[in-house]
């Protein structure tokens, strides 16, 4: 169990959380949470590029020198690999890069790469009913008041889509923005900082608290 301290939208401490969750074996946690890794960034691959083998391409289909008195290497069509405009040879095909991972094997991952990161993580109060209307100006000076550098890779955690902070946020770029319930292994690992709020945090933990 880790303990964290709550800060509100001025900075101060309001208060303590906890995180608690169940992870990997040390021994085996690092291999767990590359799997999910890998399998992550595998299965965002499209697999659709595709080339024409020779006998695919248009055309070719007459004889484009006699065979022989030429002084030229026999050919028997204008669509050959070894010819402009011809086919490609073992070229890329659509393909499947999809891996199975069992689910509480990514629960696991993810709950593990989570609890890795507990000495980057800032928990904050809700604060979307501080903002009146969207202003990114006031968000990005609340990340300084609570501790954050503004220009590092910061993971904005919330209970749930609050369209005052998602369209204050949305034109930084050094700033991701998700759910508690789609939270994700890359994310997780790729932030320097992680911002989640109090209730986020909370309903984090019941979602992949297993």
């Amino acid at each position: 169990m880790v303990e964290c301290v709550v800060r509100n939208w001025q900075g101060e401490e309001a208060g303590a959380a906890s995180l608690d969750l169940k992870v990997a074996k040390e021994e085996n946690a690092s291999h767990v949470v590359h799997r999910a890794l890998r399998r992550q960034l595998t299965n965002a691959r499209q697999g659709t590029v595709s080339t024409k083998t020779r006998s695919e391409v248009r055309g070719g289909g007459r004889k484009p020198w006699r065979q022989k008195g030429t002084g030229r290497a026999r050919a028997g069509s204008t669509r050959s690999p070894l010819l402009p405009g011809g086919g490609v040879t073992f070229g890329p095909k659509p393909k499947d890069y999809n891996i199975k991972m069992n689910r509480k094997e990514r629960r696991l991952a993810i709950r593990t790469a989570f609890h890795s990161r507990a000495e980057d993580l800032v928990v904050v109060q809700d604060f979307a009913e501080q903002l009146s209307s969207p202003k990114t100006k006031e968000v990005i000076a609340a990340f300084d008041r609570w501790g954050v550098a503004a220009d590092s890779k910061i993971l904005l955690i919330l209970p749930e889509r609050q369209e005052s902070v998602y369209l204050s946020v949305r034109n930084v770029p050094n700033i991701r923005l998700i759910t508690s319930q789609n939270l994700n292994v890359f994310d997780v690992l790729h932030a320097d900082t992680i911002v989640v709020t109090a209730t986020a945090l909370t309903k984090l933990q019941e979602v992949y608290g297993d």
